[in-house]
């Protein structure tokens, strides 16, 4: 078995004839790694999570997947209120067969996922019941229901307040230690990254994507050109994590 989790080689993409959104964008990920996807809007990221879960297929170079693959949206809507058991069933479609229903064992599956998740209590609770941070969980839940290696999620912390955030990117550190998954995740938070990746990409344009170990990618020049104003990393006094701040002048 490769120890690589992902190898994406020169990976370009357009939605029409010279019209690219990505091109040559490279990264080689070990199994178990975290890694961070940031660019301002537009860049391309989700359009590469796409590219990497199979919904889309790149207009040239290649991407090689070592292991199943499951995808945690930014946004979830259905047309129903689903329980929050119900929606993490949704997981295990590949494993119950087309006009069946879920057998025992898929929704031992799914309470086990749930109460990885801290979320066992909410089984029945309606989708809208919890909170932001909570929905995300079930949203992972739903995703590791189907036995997943690699869970890409596209910006997982957005819209979410302070505490949410921290809820959502610990599990996601939760499982790339404990569990061995292989994690990927967009985001716009560079402290996100710094906090709990091993390896960033920077989509900087087009053409130029930066890839490396976060601590060496996330340094204050190249966080500034990815979003085209100045930006200081700053070291609060009693953390470990370096966080970035915008230079912004008030108007006069």
């Amino acid at each position: 078995m490769s120890e690589l989790a992902f190898c994406i080689e020169n990976v370009g993409f357009a939605y029409r004839p010279h019209r690219w959104v990505l091109r040559g964008c490279s990264a080689a990920v070990k199994r178990g790694r975290i890694v961070s996807v940031l660019g301002p809007n537009g860049r391309g990221k989700t359009t590469l999570l796409k590219i990497m879960v199979g919904a889309l297929h790149p207009t040239e170079g290649s991407l090689t997947i070592n292991g199943r693959v499951a995808f945690v949206p930014q946004l979830f809507g259905t047309g129903f209120d689903y329980k929050v058991i119900d929606v993490v069933l949704m997981g295990r479609a590949r494993n119950i067969g087309l006009f069946s229903q879920p057998s025992n064992e898929d929704r031992i599956y799914a309470m086990s996922a749930l109460e990885a998740l801290g979320l066992d209590s909410h089984a029945t609770t309606l989708l809208h019941e919890l909170s932001g941070g909570q929905r995300q969980l079930a949203l992972i839940a739903r995703a590791l229901v189907g036995d997943a290696e690699i869970l890409i999620l596209d910006e997982p912390t957005s819209s979410l307040d302070f505490k949410n955030q921290a809820l959502v990117l610990q599990t996601i550190h939760r499982l790339a230690t404990r569990n061995g998954l292989t994690i990927v995740f967009s985001t716009h938070q560079p402290s996100h990254a710094l906090a709990f990746a091993d390896e960033a990409l920077l989509m900087v344009s087009e053409a130029e994507h930066i890839f490396g170990p976060a601590i060496e990618v996330l340094g204050e020049s190249q966080i500034s050109r990815l979003y085209g104003l100045p930006m200081r990393r700053i070291e609060p006094p009693g953390s470990d994590t370096p966080v970035f701040v915008p230079l912004l002048k008030a108007r006069s």
